[in-house]
């Protein structure tokens, strides 16, 4: 199955939740008018769009119907579907300009993590990449054996030191290996514990200083995993961990297992951070860079209008 018939079928919950409604819309209503409107509203509020992005979808809509750009009630998929695809803006590729280049991930315990980094490897290592990761997230029970089982699955090597060990030290070791054995990519877990911001603050400093030493100059991204399942929540805890690292992309997963994906649409809006991945089920190729363009047609496909 291709990924974009994989994006369909992952966001169908979140089409039934807003945009399967689009239909009714336009049948219940003769007019464009407020009360329309407020349906709408109560509808993408409802799908976790966010009341402060719902607002701006609303009034732009109003400046249409002011204008004359929407007249009729079957205009409005098109509408939004347009609306929407501005909000999300374009994409953006992984800044990997060096070699090592370095992927720092970032999330709480149970957004996906650990499945993110094999799957990023395994699309890595299939596009000829040579990718090294690194198992500092040494404090969770069975953290470095699941990972391992990743970097199996992906056919990527893994640096590791016993549970409990000093993470930047694990970086260090896998910064090394990753120079020497001429890699492409070097990906670092991290713990992920939010609970207590100044340790979290104080350990991404270690990791930080480690690689600025060790690879000057070296292109770096700091990627932190959400889980869609949490809606609005995921847009809380990306506020709190962009107050702790420089992030430079989020990685959004389980989009298909939540009527809650139009957090994606507000996201970008209200951290000014791109969303560079996205995952839709838990097989190793269920990842994939993020299309804004690819997006918004899965989740205005036509089975959609047909709801």
């Amino acid at each position: 199955m291709k990924f974009l018939d994989k994006l369909k079928a992952g966001l169908k919950k979140t089409k039934d939740a807003i945009f399967g409604g689009l239909h009714k819309i336009a049948k219940t209503f003769t007019r464009v008018d407020e009360d329309m409107l407020e349906e709408l509203e109560e509808m993408l509020i409802e799908a976790d769009v966010g009341v402060e992005t719902t607002e701006d979808i609303i009034e732009e809509l109003r400046d249409r119907i002011k204008d004359g750009r929407l007249k009729e009630p079957e205009q409005i998929n098109s509408a939004l579907k347009e609306i929407i695809s501005g909000m999300i803006g374009d994409g953006e590729p992984l800044n990997l300009n060096t070699a090592p280049s370095v992927i720092l991930v970032i999330g709480v315990n149970g957004a996906g993590k650990t499945t993110s980094i094999g799957k990023i490897s395994n699309k890595l290592r299939k596009e000829g990449k040579k990718v090294v990761v690194a198992a500092a997230d040494t404090f969770r029970a069975a953290a470095i054996d699941q990972l391992g089982v990743w970097c199996e699955r992906s056919g990527v090597e893994m640096i590791r030191q016993s549970e409990g060990s000093d993470p930047a030290a694990v970086v260090f070791d896998a910064v090394n290996y990753a120079k020497n054995k001429h890699a492409d990519v070097l990906i670092i877990d991290t713990a992920g514990r939010l609970q207590n911001k100044k340790n979290l603050m104080n350990e991404l400093s270690k990791i930080d200083r480690v690689i600025d030493r060790e690879l000057p100059g070296a292109a770096r991204e700091n990627l932190l995993v959400l889980d869609a399942t949490t809606g609005q929540n995921a847009i809380l805890q990306a506020k709190e961990f962009k107050n702790s690292a420089a992030l430079t992309g989020l990685i959004l997963n389980k989009l298909d297992g939540t009527a809650k994906g139009g957090i994606i649409i507000s996201i970008k809006r209200e951290l000014g951070i791109p969303v560079k991945f996205i995952g839709v089920g838990e097989k190793i190729d269920d990842m994939q860079p993020f299309s804004a363009d690819e997006f918004t047609d899965a989740l205005f496909s036509d089975d959609t209008e047909r709801n």
